[in-house]
C-alpha cells in the first residue's frame, strides 16, 4: 500500500515561515498539518474562481 502523505522540501521565507509556525500553533496543529490545510482550502479556492 502506498502512503497517503510524502515528504517534500520547499524553500520559504523567513517572515513566512515565522508566521505560518504561530498559526500552526494557534490552531494547535503541527505545521505540516497546518501547511496541509490551507493548500487545500487553497486549491479548493482556486477550482471555484476558475469554474465562474
Amino acid at each position: 500500500m502506498r502512503p497517503l502523505k510524502r515528504k517534500i522540501s520547499i524553500t520559504v521565507d523567513e517572515d513566512t515561515l515565522e508566521r505560518v509556525k504561530k498559526l500552526a500553533e494557534e490552531n494547535d496543529r503541527s505545521l505540516s498539518q497546518y501547511i496541509n490545510l490551507v493548500l487545500k482550502e487553497h486549491l479548493k479556492s482556486s477550482s471555484r474562481t476558475q469554474e465562474k
